[in-house]
């Protein structure tokens, strides 16, 4: 603070908030600008800022050239901004506008991962009304030194000074005018860093003085040096040098060429009326520009992409049924509901050649092959395939492109799909779409939403290309492991069909006609040199894997594979031979196991089943009641829809308690704890009604459960057993796990066709209306009243009891 002077402000409020630095640019208050954000902690510190007040901190670095600056590297005082607005640019950059809104000092540190946040203490200036003469005066001197400046120098325009002249405190016409500046860093920032107004004023006369004075030395220096050509002269001598080059080397071509070519290629495109017109205008624009100009790049890019795009081809192999049920019967062994829909679509396209494609959407488990038979139907139709992955897409442009306002801008990865087959009726297949996301940059499966629509996708429309392009023929299949994370508007717009997991049978059967002949020939063995018997294939399954697909079947199979092919490399053995006996030299140890007691039965505990995404499963359930107050402890990670399952159990048991021997006042005086183990895997859906209100019960009334008796459903407060989803994977699961006997709501009875034969002839289903039509089939015995046992102990003995 400058010697006698006053102090016109003061230290704010302190709070924590993203710090963004800035390379070789300086924010001052009151200023709107822009700048353009690619580092990583930079851009997790925008998003930081965006999710809460949209305040960021602006300081400058100390070099420009510093990548990853630490606080050493980067000035403590800065700008408070506000964040206006955020484009994001090529290449993963972010260019945002702010607006400055104070200054700020670091006050602490508080991290340096994944983005810089410090406790900022904020710099507030008074308003200072009336102005202070001392202060008045310098701001009226560094006004006239700022208007001597502005004569001397053209780069600026002339109406800045009117805009600086009409600002009435001086301490923001101070910033103003040193935003102006050409000052180097270091000087903006003794600006920035002036807090005291005089100071302020006093420093930024000195330094547009000196500027002043700089500037004239230069435009002396101008005059004495002759210059025969102007800046537009030099332009046109370097790129006549570039035509006599191109010349020279063959390979000269004018724009107006370019565009001739390109017009007759449109010609016989017959392309419809509105996209000819688009179209021809561009390469007219084209054909009256620079052909170096960065424009003209952009113009010409675009013509490219439109003339690479499949205009009017179509696949032209003729349908052939039994070729397309063989191709798909060779590549993939069950799966009858996706052959069937297949060959179905085929049948009708040989009947009505216009029939608009369906969108299928394939829903199951991991690794029971819904990407490979995608390709299988590509192949089977004679078509194109093309594959998008969805899976973490969170930019809208992915789907419908950039819009080309920038050099670099491209159509979406749709488009770009269409441009790779080269036809316009290929097999596009968006792999993973219930995984698909969305951010500040869009939503990507609101712009889905016009794809996979076939009253819409005829008229697609890229950003980049801004014409619509037709989709209509595009056999669109996704894939998904479930249905419950897309929207439901898009799930709308697409025929889901079920691949259920594989009963053991069929994995057998997998593995000897797929994966095993594969894994030979990557791993270079022969049937010679390596075999692999039945038994241990059904080892493998059983005793290796868990699962509804046969990714992790595939990989022992390959584990198995790696072992002969060393012992074979090392003369150990000429040929493996791989049997039930010596599966474990191989594979190690059995990791699973399928041993269930039979007629074991534990009070408290029921068996339960569940459908999740990879697959059916078994729940074990365990209930005990202790002293207490009627509270409810549910743990194990349930969700909310078992939690109330739960609560809707403990209110039929209550409404019944007197009819089995329950003391009405039990809710009373216990609480009841209702736990799934494995409490690191979340857990939720309807499915587990029935099995928890039997483990209550068995709790309370000590009768033991059986374990070996597996059952799904969802009850009402009257404990009527509803029906639920999934039948066919819980029923693999149960069969799995050692279990022959399942109990099913009623109105689930048509599911149980879908069961495979060699699962439904082994498996005892029992179907059930109401929650007392499993209790015979659960616990031990049917608890009763006291009254109603005491009346049977009378009726056997043939002696009254005696009354008191």
């Amino acid at each position: 603070m400058a010697d006698g002077s006053e102090k016109y402000w003061r230290e704010g409020a302190q709070s924590a908030m993203p710090v963004i630095p800035l390379r070789g640019i300086t924010a001052f208050p009151n200023m709107v600008f822009h700048f353009d954000v690619g580092r990583e902690k930079s851009v997790n510190a925008l998003e930081k800022a965006m999710i809460g007040g949209q305040s960021v901190f602006l300081v400058s670095q100390r070099n420009a050239d510093t990548e990853l600056p630490t606080p050493e590297d980067y000035y403590s005082i800065g700008t408070i901004a506000k964040i206006k607005q955020m484009l994001k640019l090529p290449g993963d950059s972010i260019r945002v506008l702010v607006e400055g809104q104070s200054r700020g000092e670091i006050v602490e540190a508080v991290s340096e991962v994944p983005f810089i946040e410090a406790v900022i203490a904020e710099i507030e200036e008074d308003e200072l009304d009336p102005l202070p003469p001392k202060v008045e005066a310098l701001a009226r001197l560094v006004l006239d030194a700022f208007d001597e400046y502005l004569s001397v120098n053209q780069k600026i325009p002339g109406d800045v000074f009117a805009s600086v002249e009409s600002i009435e405190h001086p301490g923001r016409m101070a910033d103003t005018i040193a935003s102006h500046m050409e000052f180097k860093t270091e000087s903006k920032q003794r600006v920035l860093e002036a807090f005291d107004i005089e100071e302020r004023l006093q420093i930024l006369k000195e330094m547009v003085d000196k500027e002043t004075e700089i500037e004239r030395i230069e435009q002396d220096i101008g005059k004495k040096v002759r210059s025969k050509i102007n800046q537009n002269q030099k332009e046109y001598y370097l790129r006549e040098q570039i035509k006599t080059i191109r010349r020279e080397l063959g390979e000269e071509e004018s724009a107006e060429e370019d565009a001739d070519g390109f017009l007759k290629k449109l010609k016989k495109l017959k392309l419809d009326k509105k996209i000819h017109e688009k179209i021809e205008k561009e390469i007219k624009r084209l054909a009256r520009m620079q052909p170096g100009s960065a424009e003209a790049t952009v113009v010409r890019t675009y013509v490219d992409w439109v003339f690479d795009l499949p205009w009017n081809v179509y696949s032209a192999k003729e349908i052939d049924l039994r070729a397309a049920q063989k191709q798909l019967d060779d590549d993939h062994y069950g799966l009858e509901k996706v052959k069937e829909r297949i060959l179905e679509y085929l049948a009708v396209m040989e009947l009505a050649p216009n029939l608009k494609a369906p969108i299928l959407c394939l829903v199951g488990p991991p690794g029971v092959g819904k990407t490979s038979i995608a390709k299988s139907v590509a192949a089977a139709m004679g078509r194109s395939f093309v594959r998008m992955s969805l899976g973490g897409v969170r930019d809208e442009a992915e789907i419908r492109g950039h819009r080309r306002t920038y050099i670099g801008s491209i159509p979406g990865r749709i488009i770009n799909g269409m441009k790779e087959a080269k036809t316009m009726d290929p097999v596009f297949l968006f792999d993973e779409i219930d995984k698909i996301g969305n951010d500040f940059r869009g939503d990507p499966a609101s712009a889905l939403l016009e794809v996979l629509d076939p009253e819409q996708n005829k008229e697609f429309t890229d950003h980049y290309l801004e014409f619509a392009f037709d989709l209509s023929k595009v056999f669109f299949i996704t894939t998904a492991n479930t249905t419950d994370t897309i929207p439901r508007p898009l799930l709308d717009r697409m025929e889901l069909i079920e691949v259920p997991g594989y009963t053991e049978q069929e994995k057998v059967q997998i593995a000897e006609r797929y994966l095993v002949p594969k894994q030979f020939g990557e791993h270079g063995l022969t049937k010679d040199m390596l075999s692999i018997s039945t038994g241990a294939v059904h080892d493998i399954i059983n005793f290796y894997t868990r699962e509804s697909g046969v990714r992790n079947l595939e990989r022992r199979i390959a584990g198995i594979c790696r072992k002969a092919a060393r012992r074979i490399v090392e003369k150990k053995a000429k040929k493996v031979l791989v049997r039930p006996a010596n599966l474990e030299k191989y594979l190690g140890k059995r990791v699973y196991r399928y041993d269930i007691i039979e007629n074991q039965a534990l009070v408290g505990v029921t068996t339960g089943l569940a459908w999740t995404a990879v697959g059916g499963t078994t729940l074990s359930i365990e209930t005990s009641a202790v002293a207490g107050k009627g509270g409810v402890v549910l743990t194990g990670q349930l969700g909310d829809v078992m939690k109330e399952s739960a609560r809707a159990g403990i209110s039929y048991i209550r409404s019944i308690a007197k009819e089995y021997g329950i003391p009405e006042n039990f809710y009373d005086k216990n609480d009841i704890h209702v736990h799934i183990p494995e409490g690191a895997t979340p857990k939720d859906g309807p499915s587990a009604g029935v099995t928890m209100c039997l483990a209550i019960l068995s709790t309370l009334t000590r009768v033991p459960a059986r374990q070996d008796v597996a059952m799904t459903g969802e009850i009402t407060l009257l404990g009527k057993v509803l029906p639920v989803g999934g039948i066919r994977e819980k029923v693999l699961a149960a069969h799995r796990a050692g279990i022959r006997k399942v109990l099913l709501p009623r109105e689930n009875e048509r599911d149980i066709e879908e069961i495979p034969d060699e699962v439904r002839k082994v498996m005892e289903f029992v179907l059930l209306d109401h929650v007392k039509d499993a209790m015979p089939h659960v616990l031990k015995r049917i608890p009763r009243a006291r009254k109603a046992r005491d009346k049977d102990a009378d009726q056997k003995s043939g002696t009254p009891r005696a009354r008191g």
